[in-house]
């Protein structure tokens, strides 16, 4: 533990899964005597001061574009407007959805430039942390120390001998990977061009080739061992696994009583704050689920008044997913990489119905790997869900399994591993 006090700063993206992993590693620095700063989007005003953080915020769009919106809003109309391009294949999805993603938040970049740099400014952090996927130039001309977060899936670390990130391909067959990356690079490579001359024009260093952030002093990623990827060439010793990173921040969460007095195993159902903004999707998935002899609670996300759950449901808009979870005996999940660790965290099975970006990744890893079912979100059969979770609710060996794989992931403790490693990285600075 750092002998004085620290100012950290974060900077997350605009989205729950890595605002939520910043908030859970800062309340421990928090805990541990640090000022904590975040320097998150403005829609996130009022959300993260509650919690012992300052804010001091920033707008990733003229402010009239997103003028009294939600946490996240944007990313919500935003997958509700384009959610048809999830039903392509990934390496059709890199010029109309991947692509597009990048330069949205590229833009979003550019913007705050001068908002971040004043920030910095005012703030003086000891050491930065952003969990996000493209470069900030401020975060890194700052004269601080700089901390990467990868919370997505770990294959947007690269290696040549794991699939490409974004393929949803098998790891055990490579038949497609170089196909997927030449795509990748004929879409990327104009986009990835302009950004990086951009950031280097900010006084930032050039951006490693095709990609849209600069690894930190220390890298951290989230990812359990059970489930990471065997590499053909070993990470840097900057990098560090965090096998979980769970906030300990949210409310407890008591069973409805309607679905407290029923029999049957508890499922969760989220597609996450994204992924739910799809109501047709999320209703052909409640209709399904209707007919079948468990119990659920549903994450219903932003446009919850637009959906009716069954009998043998209960939901809200938001839920405290880490205070969920411990309930249940199995999730049906996006894949965000978010869930999928916490599901992994707490010992539950998944049923996996991947929407876009690394949730692909993610349900592929988990099916492979025999820790949960990757469904065709837009394709599957009631008998194939219905079978999925019989499946998996009734295999005894997985469920041992997972329960020894969560007490493995528990005792690591990554909230105090990644509180660790940033106070070290703020203390080793000349």
């Amino acid at each position: 533990m750092s002998e004085r006090p620290l100012t950290v700063l974060f900077m997350p993206e605009s989205a729950y899964g890595p605002t939520n992993n910043c908030i859970g590693i800062g309340d421990v620095l928090r805990r541990r005597g640090h000022r904590v700063v975040f320097a998150a989007e403005a829609s996130w005003k009022g959300r993260l001061e509650p919690l012992g953080f300052e804010e001091d915020l920033v707008d990733l769009a003229p402010p009239g574009a997103g003028a009294d919106q939600a946490a996240g809003q944007f990313w919500k109309d935003f997958v509700r407007d384009t959610a048809p391009e999830f039903r392509k294949p990934t390496i059709e999805q890199l010029d109309t959805w991947v692509r597009p993603v990048w330069e949205e938040l590229i833009g979003g970049a550019q913007y705050c430039q001068p908002q971040l740099a004043r920030i910095i400014e005012r703030t003086r952090p000891d050491v930065i942390v952003e969990d996000n996927v493209v470069c900030f130039p401020a975060l890194m001309t700052a004269g601080a120390p700089f901390v990467r977060i990868v919370s997505c899936n770990p294959l947007e670390i690269t290696d040549p001998g794991i699939p490409p990130a974004f393929s949803g391909y098998p790891a055990a067959d490579p038949s497609g990977w170089q196909a997927f990356r030449d795509e990748y690079e004929r879409v990327h490579r104009p986009v990835w061009a302009a950004f990086s001359a951009w950031a280097a024009g900010q006084g930032a260093p050039p951006l490693p080739d095709l990609e849209f952030i600069h690894p930190g002093v220390v890298n951290l990623y989230v990812y359990p061992e059970l489930a990471d990827y065997p590499r053909s060439r070993p990470l840097p010793p900057s990098w560090h696994r965090l096998d979980s990173s769970v906030r300990r921040t949210e409310e407890q969460f008591t069973l409805p009583e309607a679905l407290a007095a029923a029999d049957g195993p508890l499922v969760y159902f989220s597609l996450g704050s994204l992924g739910s903004a799809d109501v047709p999707l999320m209703q052909r998935v409640i209709g399904c689920l209707a007919a079948t002899p468990y119990r659920y609670v549903v994450s219903m996300g932003p446009l919850h008044a637009e959906i009716d759950l069954a009998p043998n449901m209960a939901g809200a808009e938001f839920l405290p997913q880490t205070s969920v979870l411990p309930l249940c005996q199995l999730a049906i999940t996006h894949g965000g990489n978010n869930t999928v660790t916490e599901c992994l965290h707490y010992g539950k099975p998944m049923v996996v119905l991947p929407l876009f970006w690394d949730q692909y990744d993610n349900a592929q890893r988990m099916h492979e790997l025999g820790l949960g079912i990757r469904l065709d979100t837009y394709k599957f059969t009631d008998p194939q869900l219905r079978g999925a979770l019989d499946r998996l609710l009734t295999d005894d060996a997985l469920h041992r399994r997972l329960a020894a794989a969560a007490a493995t992931i528990q005792a690591r403790d990554g909230l105090t591993k990644a509180a660790r490693l940033i106070e070290e990285a703020a203390t080793a600075r000349p």
